[in-house]
């Protein structure tokens, strides 16, 4: 015995099915705090190579750029503005980490704390005795850091 058993025809009108959630874009806060926080430990770690080394490198440069960047492009996704962001904290890094520079050779040559170096000379001494000693290569190491970590956050953000 068999049937002849005809499945229903499909409505006309039938429902697509539903589309996938966006992917997350990331958080332009979460980047940027990312990015500062990067910004400041690079610069203790580049003034403390600096000092271990007794001379400036283009690769710690580098170093502190792509930590910054990576940091703002990976947690603050496609944003348009952080590369710029991490470009502009990285010099300033590079900054920073060249006056921690200069404040812990003061604290060698002196034999006491860089704490006392800050409170004694403070940051405007110390900027006034870099802004002497700079020369064509601290600006060369300020664009790389900054160039360096456009490209990072340019690149993870992708």
């Amino acid at each position: 015995m068999s049937q002849n058993f005809q499945p229903p025809a499909p409505d006309s009108v039938t429902e697509a099915p539903a589309a996938p959630a966006p992917a997350r874009s990331g958080n332009i806060g979460l980047g940027l705090v990312a990015a500062v926080v990067a910004a400041l430990v690079a610069a203790a770690a580049y003034g403390g190579i600096m000092n271990a080394i007794d001379r400036e490198v283009g690769y710690a440069a580098i170093g502190v750029g792509l930590l910054v960047g990576l940091a703002a492009g990976k947690l603050g996704g496609r944003n348009p503005i952080l590369p710029v962001v991490a470009a502009v904290l990285s010099i300033g890094a590079v900054y920073l980490g060249q006056l921690f520079f200069i404040a812990l050779v003061m604290a060698d040559y002196g034999k006491i704390g860089v704490g006392e170096v800050l409170s004694q000379v403070g940051i405007g001494g110390l900027n006034d005795l870099w802004k002497e000693n700079a020369d064509l290569m601290s600006y060369v190491f300020l664009g790389i850091g900054g160039f360096a970590a456009f490209g990072a956050a340019k690149k993870v953000s992708d």
